[in-house]
């Protein structure tokens, strides 16, 4: 079942200041129509609690709902997929508890990844990152940059591979334009939205350079 996938993933992420609710409010008002939930700190009785609001939100605005890794929560709230970041995942095996009806995303850093994943016939996109260095979600992957999504694609197009792929981590405003000339489906942010004074016009600004 071929899902739509949007070209611009807003990412809540834990911050001191603003609630996942809050985040997602922001960007809904300010056209996001799809919001991956990542929050990492609670349990689960506090991320249905919560997700239950942001759920309601996302319903108000039309966006789509991606939990960050939960897939177990899918029963209990009103979200249309989930992303996992663990890319030794089993796919097939996640697909199988939550269905064909929800959306499900991977993450990716090489090549290797993304040929696994389309591999597994189960994933709708993939996330490949990261872009550049980021505090978002530290780790030891290689950083792609521009070139390393370019060649990427033009690898998935020798292999005859078809499937939406996504650049996450450290993107800013400015890497929107070359991002997009490399071929990728589009680009996930979290920080260059969440972390500026002003992230609805910061959404905004995104979402032109983007449509």
């Amino acid at each position: 079942m071929k899902k739509y996938i949007s070209k611009f993933h807003y990412l809540t992420q834990d911050l001191p200041h603003r609630s996942h609710v809050e985040q997602t409010a922001i960007a809904c008002k300010s056209g996001a129509n799809w919001i991956q939930y990542r929050c990492l700190t609670k349990s689960d009785s506090e991320l249905i609690e919560e997700l239950h609001q942001v759920a309601s939100i996302c319903d108000d605005w039309g966006a789509t709902l991606i939990l960050t890794d939960h897939y177990h929560l899918l029963d209990q709230v009103d979200a249309q997929g989930v992303h996992l970041e663990d890319m030794q995942a089993d796919f097939n095996k996640i697909r199988e508890i939550i269905s064909d009806e929800k959306t499900l995303g991977a993450s990716a850093n090489t090549f290797e990844d993304i040929q696994r994943i389309f591999l597994s016939g189960v994933v709708d996109y993939i996330g490949c990152g990261p872009f550049s260095l980021t505090k978002t979600k530290p780790n030891d992957y290689p950083l792609l940059g521009i070139n390393g999504y370019a060649e990427r694609i033009a690898k998935m197009i020798v292999s005859g591979i078809e499937i939406p792929v996504l650049a996450v981590g450290g993107i800013k405003i400015d890497d929107t334009e070359p991002l997009l000339k490399t071929g990728i489906h589009g680009i996930a942010v979290s920080a260059s939205v969440n972390l500026t004074d002003n992230p609805a016009e910061a959404f905004r600004d995104f979402y032109k350079m983007i449509y």
